[in-house]
């Protein structure tokens, strides 16, 4: 089963982040994703031809998240869109994160 057709779970108190080795395990199966150096959030950009185009998939992403209720950072500039994962509940990365970035890689067919 590919990290894509997994489900989000309940972060809970008990819930600890993944170390920065498991997140960069993690991270071989996203190319297209980047971790940043202190492995505690998960990014990729993405560019549209327009800001309509922008819309629409931050919009898709919204309803994405809802669903799995895991939710994205934003970052909005006319056509680009930067989504950024990380799991505030506990301060750093969790699968749900990476489970997201793979649906979120799946849904622009990538």
């Amino acid at each position: 089963m590919t990290l894509a057709d997994q489900n989000t779970e309940q972060i809970t108190d008990e819930t600890k982040p993944l170390s920065i080795e498991e997140a960069k395990k993690m991270s071989e199966d996203l190319p297209d994703w980047k971790l940043d150096e202190d492995g505690d959030e998960l990014k990729r950009k993405f560019r549209f031809e327009n800001f309509k185009q922008a819309m629409a998939f931050v919009n898709k992403i919204a309803d994405l998240a809802e669903e799995n209720d895991h939710h994205p950072d934003f970052e909005i500039s006319y056509n680009v869109v930067e989504l950024e994962f990380t799991t505030h509940k506990i301060d750093g990365l969790s699968q749900n994160d990476f489970i997201m970035a793979a649906k979120v890689s799946k849904l622009v067919g990538q």
